[in-house]
């Protein structure tokens, strides 16, 4: 049996919602299609199919056929670029166009001069203007509907028919042109809105330096396989998720993490596709290409973040599809009352239609690429409704809030072993000196931390001699000719090594930081404090969260009660106000989602923040999961609705404000687009609104919403 194949392609022409239903329809009706997706924001679909059923050309004719035009990938990115330069000269051009027209309309509707034209000018003349001027819009309705499909442009081209029909040969005209001068506003409005996703995937490098036969060769990206030696250079694009092998450079991952400062990158560093060498050069081994780099996962993510609708959108897309009809009755009703074609033409031709359907997908694609290019990688428009209605915020507390990792944070140095008169300070070095060269080989988190601790206060180490590794004791060694002994208390006091009156020299608190003692020649010289260490964005952070409205917010962890207790008086201590901060400890992965559920059963939205590995269940099950640190983890983004490419909280305080923000954007939308209409069909229905006028105001909404939904691109 041969399975389904995944095929993508390019249609062009898509300028709203209603389009990419239309396009789905069209493909999913053909026998062999399993399923169908399209995607407004990249102007594609991906198609599931069976090609034994079903072949590309059966797929391009079906799309064809329900008016839009299929793409090969030059043509697609030269018809990208015609947009861009579109939307920078020729709608300026058009809108002057435009005005100048519509002046012209208003004086000659207030003069009469259509009247004289439409008399003085052959009908034949007037027709073909019409069909010439309307010919796309035309053909698009009649393909339509021949598929029984009703259009946002059908209603008008009955309007356009209806002044023919009663004689109006230039209002049918002018009707016409603002027609299509309303295609180029939404064509535009649309094209802004990609823009930010647009500019994401253009990131993607096209071409690699690779080493293959002893030389090296640029080729295409898609080309580069997985293991192979890529060569980089100051100002190359990274094109592959990689292992630095050799060289040392400056890296700037803004287009992943949203991190402003470079990453020095060195032997064993993890370096991701789109990245941008600054200086310095290095050999990476391949580990991910194409679409398997986490930029790939970025933009897929993107890409498919227009499925994933939120509730006010699907209710504006359903309400679209009742619009039409609704106008066609009011338009109806018009005739039959008022007995007046040119008012029932008005009525036909000044519903915005489309506007409805722009205006919530324009301001989430909006907002959507604006995150992703910050390192916030929201997965549709749904999870952004969510965040704006959250009351509880769960986090997991070691890798989220904390970095989790055993840090040495305080050093505490005993009697014994310590002559009079000596630096404290050098001493205390000279002790992470023998403990630290004592670990060197040892693989304990512990022993990592103390060789760390060392390395950021640049202290040389030692090769240890006669090492031995006590499990669950610690470590013995000579180191210099000294014996050090580095482990727990344990150690010393079976050893009779650890005297009832060292006890009480003890200041170190033995609260959420694990104690580390060392022994220098049979004597206990010093205590080490390892703990994990908060992050410092955290309480300014957390004030922020608190400010945004979140009613509740608890942490969760499975460490001890007192560690708990611990980091949330530490976190309330460095706020400004300190709010009531709830905890749970001793929990296992089951128990998170418990919590979560037990939340949701009382009704609350709920917010989970993680590191999205061992927190993965939990941050499926919640409302809205966030992963921190997401960037080359394919759990995490999985797992989460909303990854955060960096470990940096300020981040989860935006990811709310980037949904307030958008949500009361699309409010606005709304309402602006329905009280437009409103009055817009209302003063057609009076008679008060001539179809030349109509025509040219329909066409205004996608402005507005443009205009209002470009705010969320400017945001800092």
């Amino acid at each position: 049996m041969i399975e389904n194949e995944s095929v993508e392609i390019h249609v062009s022409g898509m300028d709203c919602v209603d389009c990419t239903l239309h396009v789905r329809k069209a493909i999913a009706d053909l026998p062999g299609v399993s399923s169908v997706e399209v995607y407004l924001a990249s102007e594609k679909a991906v198609i599931q199919m069976d090609p034994d059923l079903v072949q590309l050309g059966d797929i391009k004719g079906a799309v064809e056929k329900a008016g839009y035009s299929v793409l090969d990938q030059n043509s697609a990115a030269q018809l990208s670029e015609e947009n861009r330069s579109f939307s920078r000269v020729i709608f300026i051009l058009l809108g002057i166009l435009f005005g100048v027209v519509l002046f012209t309309v208003i004086v000659g509707e207030w003069l009469g001069l259509f009247d004289v034209l439409t008399a003085f000018v052959p009908w034949p003349v007037w027709a073909a203007l019409v069909v010439i001027i309307g010919y796309p819009v035309f053909r698009s309705v009649l393909r339509a509907t021949l598929q029984r499909q009703i259009i946002a442009h059908t209603l008008m081209t009955v309007g356009v028919l209806a002044a023919l029909v009663s004689g109006q040969w230039a209002t049918a005209m002018i009707v016409t042109f603002f027609m299509r001068i309303g295609d180029y506003v939404e064509r535009f409005t649309t094209e802004k809105a990609r823009q930010s996703v647009k500019g994401l995937v253009d990131m993607a490098p096209q071409k690699a330096r690779v080493e293959r036969e002893g030389g090296e060769f640029e080729i295409p990206v898609e080309q580069v396989e997985i293991g192979e030696t890529v060569v980089l250079r100051p100002g190359d694009k990274i094109p592959v998720d990689g292992a630095v092998m050799s060289g040392y450079a400056s890296i700037d991952q803004a287009a992943i993490t949203g991190e402003a400062m470079p990453l020095e990158a060195g032997p064993g560093s993890e370096i991701y596709a789109a990245s941008l060498v600054q200086s310095g050069s290095l050999k990476v081994r391949a580990l991910q290409v194409g679409a398997g780099t986490t930029f790939g996962q970025v933009v897929k993510l993107v890409e498919e973040a227009e499925t994933r609708k939120a509730d006010v959108q699907r209710m504006a897309d359903r309400f679209s599809g009742y619009f039409l009809p609704l106008v066609a009755v009011v338009a109806l009703f018009t005739f039959i009352i008022r007995r007046d074609p040119m008012a029932t033409v008005a009525v036909l031709v000044v519903a915005c239609s489309c506007a409805f359907a722009l205006a919530t997908p324009i301001a989430m694609l909006a907002s959507i690429g604006a995150g992703a290019r910050r390192g916030i990688m929201i997965k549709g428009g749904k999870f952004i409704e969510l965040l704006d209605q959250v009351q509880v915020l769960l986090i997991d507390k070691t890798g989220t809030l904390t970095f989790g990792k055993p840090e040495i944070v305080d050093i505490e140095l005993l009697n014994y072993g310590i002559e009079a008169g000596e630096d404290e300070d050098k001493v205390k070095l000279e002790v992470l000196r023998l403990a630290a060269s004592a670990e060197r080989f040892s693989e304990h988190p512990l022993a990592k931390a103390l060789v760390y601790a060392a390395s950021v206060k640049k202290i040389k180490l030692v090769e240890p001699q006669e090492f031995r590794s006590v499990a669950g004791f610690g470590v013995t060694a000579n180191v210099d000719g000294k014996q050090i002994e580095v482990g727990r208390r344990r150690m010393f006091e079976i050893q009779n090594k650890f005297p009832e009156d060292l006890k009480e020299q003890l200041s170190i608190e033995d609260s959420e930081r694990s104690l580390i003692y060392v022994g220098v020649d049979g004597v206990v010289a010093a205590v080490l404090a390892v703990a994990d260490v908060m992050r410092a964005e955290v309480p300014s952070a957390m004030q922020d969260i608190f400010a945004l409205g979140i009613n509740e917010v608890k942490i969760l962890t499975g460490d001890r009660q007192q560690a708990a207790a611990d980091l949330v008086g530490q976190i309330k201590k460095d706020m400004s106000k300190a709010p009531v901060i709830k905890y749970s400890a001793d929990l296992l992965p089951e128990d998170k989602i418990r919590i979560v559920k037990e939340y949701q059963a009382d009704g609350y939205m709920v917010v989970m923040v993680g590191d999205g590995v061992n927190d993965a269940p939990a941050l499926a099950q919640a409302d809205v999961g966030i992963a921190m640190g997401a960037v080359g983890s394919d759990i995490a983004i999985e797992a989460a609705h909303v990854a955060l490419m960096r470990d940096d909280w300020s981040l989860v305080p935006e990811v709310f404000r980037i949904s307030h923000r958008t949500m009361r954007v699309v409010r606005i939308n709304i309402l602006f687009t329905g009280l437009y209409n409103l009055v817009g069909l209302s003063l057609a229905a009076l008679g008060i609104l001539p179809p030349v006028l109509a025509a040219a105001a329909q066409s205004l909404p996608d402005l507005g919403i443009l205009a209002n939904s470009s705010r969320l691109l400017r945001q800092k």
